[in-house]
């Protein structure tokens, strides 16, 4: 079973800034794209970041400047660096990825359950 967990959530002021991971587990071949969405309460989910396999990063044009993505190939894990955080940054994360088994080589979209990001003083 494919697990994806994320983790480094939590209470942050503004301007500070967080560090969320997520770590793909399971029978897994490769993990040719993963990133990160968020809900912002009010608001659909929405793509923070994403990265593929080749470490090519796409980000919504609020995102650029302030939040990072990156990735670890050997550990199927996929980071995404926040700074410069504000009170409307607020929600919860989610992380997403792209696993080709390694029983069957489909490809399918999996989900984290998502972590909380708090921006306040």
């Amino acid at each position: 079973q494919v697990q994806l967990v994320e983790s480094g959530g939590g209470l942050v002021q503004p301007g500070g800034s967080l560090n969320l991971s997520c770590t793909v587990s399971g029978s897994i071949f490769s993990v040719p794209d993963m990133g990160w969405y968020r809900q912002v309460p009010g608001k659909e989910r929405e793509l923070v970041g994403s990265i593929d396999f080749s470490g090519v990063v796409k980000y919504v044009d609020s995102m650029k400047g302030r939040f990072a993505v990156s990735r670890d190939n050997v550990n199927n894990m996929v980071s995404l660096q926040m700074n410069s955080l504000a009170p409307e940054d607020t929600g919860v994360y989610y992380c997403n990825a792209v696993v080709q088994s390694r029983s069957s080589g489909s490809w399918r979209i999996y989900w984290g359950q998502g972590t909380q990001v708090t921006v306040s003083s």
